[in-house]
């Protein structure tokens, strides 16, 4: 089984990647690695973001390291919380408070102005100075109540309308399919496929 380590220590986050790579994988979070170092999010891109993450810990762990970055872009807010997404209001702030905060916002905005998108940037930094990122997106609306029980983070609010639901009403296998965290992990598989690391 091919290792991979993943410098995210969120567990929803981790168990999605897995999922995505599927059987034949063993996503490593920082956290089963052992991996303790704190890495500052201080780019101004998500490209930025996820590269810096994935080489520092490239050089702490000694192995290639995959990493991401990601957000949600509200064109009505200019396109916040972008690359704060996860600071947003506050580092500990609940995405309960948060996605509450955005509908507040979005009050008595028509649909055709809801439009967002949920962007995620993977790179990998390999130990000879190798390294590649990759782009997903998927587009929708900001819905105008908090639904759906799966997912995490901004979910219940993204309504995506060519399936009538929010990414937290998807069974996983759909979000999956069709999220940004999917479209992003599938491309970089291939990149890693081509580059003889799987």
């Amino acid at each position: 089984m091919k290792e991979l380590l993943f410098a995210t220590r969120n567990k929803n986050k981790a168990r999605e990647i897995q999922e995505i790579f599927g059987e034949g994988f063993k996503v490593l979070s920082l956290d089963d690695a052992g991996i303790d170092t704190e890495i500052i999010e201080d780019g101004k891109t998500f490209e930025e973001n996820s590269m810096k993450k994935a080489e520092e810990i490239m050089k702490v762990s000694g192995k290639v390291v995959l990493a991401d970055d990601s957000g949600l872009e509200i064109d009505y807010l200019n396109k916040a919380p972008g690359v704060y997404s996860a600071r947003y209001l506050g580092e500990d702030t609940s995405y309960d408070i948060k996605n509450a905060k955005i509908l507040e916002k979005l009050e008595g905005i028509e649909d055709k102005d809801r439009t967002a998108r949920f962007v995620c940037v993977v790179s990998a930094a390999f130990p000879d100075g190798r390294k590649y990122s990759v782009r997903g997106t998927i587009e929708g609306i900001i819905a105008h109540e908090i639904k759906g029980e799966n997912g995490f983070g901004y979910d219940p609010i993204f309504y995506v309308p060519e399936y009538s639901m929010t990414t937290a009403e998807m069974s996983p296998q759909i979000k999956n399919e069709i999220s940004h965290r999917g479209k992003a992990i599938r491309a970089m598989k291939e990149k890693l496929s081509e580059a003889g690391e799987l």
